[in-house]
């Protein structure tokens, strides 16, 4: 399967910001590089195998396509939408959020 492109929406690279922000405030560096890392290899994953992430919360948010894929060793995950030509990355959230409330924070446009 050839790889889609990743188009992250303006709020999503505002979440990857603040998780930025985050691990440099704690004068965690070498946590900020390894999120970077994390991140896209999710990206790179996700272009190639879209249908993988779970679609848990598409259903109670009314959001059909809606899928989330886990960044590995961060407690992040990427929200997505697969669409004919790329993928678009809604949020990147922590995974102790309220995941409902922050996904409706989002404009739907």
């Amino acid at each position: 399967m050839k790889a889609k492109p990743v188009v992250p929406r303006e709020q999503a690279n505002r979440d990857v910001d603040a998780a930025l922000d985050h691990y440099l405030s704690e004068g965690a560096a070498p946590a900020a590089l390894g999120f970077i890392d994390a991140l896209e290899r999710a990206y790179a994953h996700i272009a190639r195998h879209p249908a993988a992430g779970s679609p848990r919360y598409a259903h109670e948010l009314n959001l059909p396509g809606l899928r989330f894929h886990p960044l590995a060793r961060y407690p992040y995950l990427v929200f997505y939408v697969e669409r004919e030509q790329h993928i678009e990355v809604w949020r990147v959230l922590h995974g102790k959020r309220d995941i409902p409330a922050w996904m409706n924070d989002d404009d739907r446009g």
